[in-house]
């Protein structure tokens, strides 16, 4: 008995160094984002573009709304969030795409293409990948959210 309370304990005092450490990784991503409001004059289109895409595409696959932010989060994993997950091979040089974990298990790629066509069209060199790719997750999750498809809000 007493060796389980001491590996209780023991259990519960890493719990505030991982606290801390998933508050600076939180810190870190957030001061990476641009601000809701930067592109704005750059490009005003940019927010209703991305949306616009990535519900219909999570109306034609729903499951694309996971992919999509399992896409950002691999993209975000290690070096944090600079859209090198999209980045494909070359001559030299082994993209993130086809890399490791990442082979053939990702899927929204086409997602995020025509998403930065679009906006290639309305306002060429201003809406960095990155940042597509950090707005289509969080959209990506609104979408399945609104799209009819089941909630998983927590019994009160």
């Amino acid at each position: 008995m007493a060796a389980a309370c001491i590996s209780h304990r023991f259990r519960h005092s890493k719990l505030p160094v991982l606290v801390l450490a998933l508050a600076t990784v939180v810190a870190a991503a957030r001061a990476q984002l641009s601000p809701p409001t930067f592109y704005a004059s750059s490009c005003p289109a940019a927010l209703v573009t991305i949306n616009a895409a990535v519900r219909a595409a999570v109306l034609l696959d729903r499951r694309m709304g996971a992919s999509l932010l399992r896409l950002h989060f691999h993209d975000c994993f290690v070096q944090g969030c600079d859209a090198s997950v999209l980045l494909d091979d070359t001559g030299n040089f082994t993209g993130e795409k086809s890399a490791g974990p990442n082979a053939g298990s990702l899927r929204g790629f086409g997602v995020i293409d025509t998403v930065k066509a679009l906006l290639e069209a309305l306002c060429p060199r201003t809406v960095s990948c990155a940042d597509i790719l950090a707005v289509a997750a969080r959209d990506s999750v609104v979408a399945v959210r609104t799209n009819g498809h089941p909630s998983h809000e927590p019994e009160q």
